[in-house]
């Protein structure tokens, strides 16, 4: 497994380096090819946040955490990622059948849970739009994500309300 480490606002030591890629190696059981995670290490107001995403086959598994250091971080990003594969492990068989990129037999076995199903399916117009546009339209509706069509690029895209009350934004490609 390839770790690469970036970092932000925050120098990190060897030591914690090393301590990530031991966690991290812990993952790479379930995938039979050589994979790579993505660790970025940053401080915020007084907090670690320490983000790892492993990209495989189409399939991706994110994690954060903010915690008051990152030792303590990377052991809740390991087990919040072991989860996702647990939980998406059936789903993920049923598309990569053939695959020889995951070894499934390795994978923890999911806690029971409901499973979510789609309760309503909604229909409506794509309407082109700037991007300000876009977020004047969400703000009046008072909902936290827009579906629009772009007309500067002229491809769908989302914006949506983040929790530092800025805005992002979704650009689709195909």
């Amino acid at each position: 497994m390839k770790v690469i480490i970036t970092s932000k606002n925050v120098k990190a030591s060897d030591k914690l380096k090393d301590t990530i890629q031991k966690k991290l190696e812990k993952l790479g059981k379930y995938f039979s090819d050589d994979i790579g995670v993505n660790v970025m290490l940053s401080e915020e107001r007084n907090h670690k946040k320490i983000e790892a995403t492993i990209k495989a086959k189409g399939m991706i598994f994110r994690a954060e955490d903010k915690s008051g250091d990152f030792y303590t971080g990377i052991d809740n990003i390991v087990e919040k990622l072991s989860k996702q594969m647990s939980r998406f492990k059936d789903k993920i068989q049923k598309k990569h059948r053939d695959s020889k990129e995951f070894m499934f037999e390795d994978w923890p076995e999911a806690e029971p849970r409901d499973e979510g199903v789609v309760v309503k399916t909604k229909k409506f117009e794509l309407v082109p739009m700037t991007v300000e546009e876009a977020v004047v339209q969400m703000e009046m509706l008072e909902h936290n994500f827009y579906v629009f069509l772009n007309m500067e690029t002229d491809s769908v895209n989302v914006v949506y309300k983040r929790k530092d009350d800025n805005y992002g934004l979704l650009e689709t490609t195909y």
